[in-house]
């Protein structure tokens, strides 16, 4: 994957890596076993200071788990959902998209250009959520101009 050529500290949450299929896991566990991945598996005074937090009640107990592990590392959220990056906001936690992370891969040259384009193409193309969000559909066609 090259999302793991990044040179970024990559953590989540046992939340996150239970909630994958276990082809997915695989996948994580081989990057894990080569320190490209570190998982945080939150102790009971994690939970209780999550339980403690004014979290909107929409948030899962994964996303709060991820924001938690965030805000403990001072570490950035990675996320598209609108819930869990105003929550960060709120937070004054650091967040970034999938946008931000097809512009690190570009930037890192471990994608190249056109093909990074062709991929967020395909992002629009097939992720309800992408197609229906005009201010990220407009940020995503000005990299596709470039």
């Amino acid at each position: 994957m090259h999302f793991f050529q990044l040179e970024i500290d990559i953590h989540t949450t046992t939340s996150v890596y239970f909630e994958l299929y276990s082809e997915q896991q695989q996948i994580l566990k081989a990057y894990q076993s080569v320190d490209r991945l570190i998982v945080h598996n939150l102790k009971e005074e994690d939970f209780l200071q999550i339980q403690s937090e004014p979290y909107p009640k929409s948030l899962s107990e994964t996303d709060k788990s991820v924001l938690h592990v965030a805000n403990m590392l001072n570490a950035c959220v990675l996320s598209s959902d609108k819930t869990v990056r105003n929550c960060a906001k709120n937070k004054d936690i650091e967040y970034h998209g999938m946008i931000w992370i097809f512009d690190k891969l570009v930037e890192a040259n471990v994608l190249p250009k056109k093909q990074a384009a062709l991929k967020l193409e395909q992002l629009v193309a097939t992720n309800f959520i992408f197609q229906n969000n005009k201010p990220l559909v407009a940020e995503i066609e000005k990299r596709l101009k470039i």
